[in-house]
């Protein structure tokens, strides 16, 4: 019988030689002849940590929503074709209303059994919004947007408490080696107004206040006037460096 050169590209397509995988049809298959879609895949989704400080709490805070059954941090399936960045972006404009962040990635978190839902990975993130941005996003869902302190975020569904915890320790790291990394603090601000949100991220400072000023110095730069109204002669402004 002849063979047609059509038939033998239909015999040799996806034969092993020596060892490799020929693809004579375009699909990829690896060594053992499978394709991708041969194999089990997991669906992806992005969880994202907002944090803050409020203006009352004194502690570094997360944004949670009210999801099915318990609370969450805002999170979405990615799309097809869709990148990490712009999941986490959609996410956050629908589930919160926040619009124009640029969130960091964490980690991935990749335990099997994560999700009672099925196979998901979560590639968590994080993000740092100073209280001015986020309160007129909170005055305006009210009733499935909120903030809880961080050490308070338990309970929440899925591995969401797992995130808080590795985002907030991500944050405070920062603050450790830096005056306000994230921008917490409007600039110009004062020397006491810096020490109050980083003891609210770090929780608690563990030396004085002369000593925080001694080590933040460094860092910011004085700038024209003072700040009246404060305990004892006004306070000299300062900003990041």
């Amino acid at each position: 019988m002849t063979t047609t050169p059509f038939g033998l590209a239909h015999i040799c397509a996806d034969q092993n030689i020596d060892g490799f995988c020929v693809n004579v049809k375009g699909v990829y298959r690896d060594s053992s002849g499978k394709a991708l879609s041969d194999y089990e895949q997991p669906s992806v989704a992005v969880d994202t940590a907002v944090l803050t400080v409020g203006p009352t709490s004194g502690a570094l805070e997360v944004v949670l929503v009210r999801g099915e059954g318990a609370w969450a941090l805002p999170g979405t399936f990615v799309h097809a074709r869709e990148r990490l960045a712009e999941a986490v972006q959609r996410s956050l404009v629908d589930k919160v209303g926040l619009r124009g962040r640029s969130p960091a990635q964490l980690q991935v978190l990749d335990a099997p059994e994560r999700d009672d839902r099925g196979w998901v990975l979560s590639v968590a993130h994080v993000d740092v919004v100073p209280w001015a941005e986020l309160a007129p996003v909170l005055e305006r869902r009210p009733d499935d947007v909120a903030v809880r302190p961080c050490a308070e975020a338990r309970g929440l569904a899925f591995d969401h408490d797992a995130i808080v915890e590795l985002a907030a320790e991500h944050v405070r790291a920062g603050y450790r080696d830096r005056p306000d990394p994230a921008g917490l603090v409007a600039e110009p601000f004062t020397l006491r107004e810096l020490r109050v949100v980083h003891a609210a991220v770090l929780g608690g400072l563990p030396h004085s206040a002369d000593t925080f000023r001694r080590s933040v110095l460094p860092f910011l730069v004085e700038v024209p006037g003072v700040r009246e109204g404060t305990v004892g002669k006004p306070a000299q402004l300062y900003r990041r460096s």
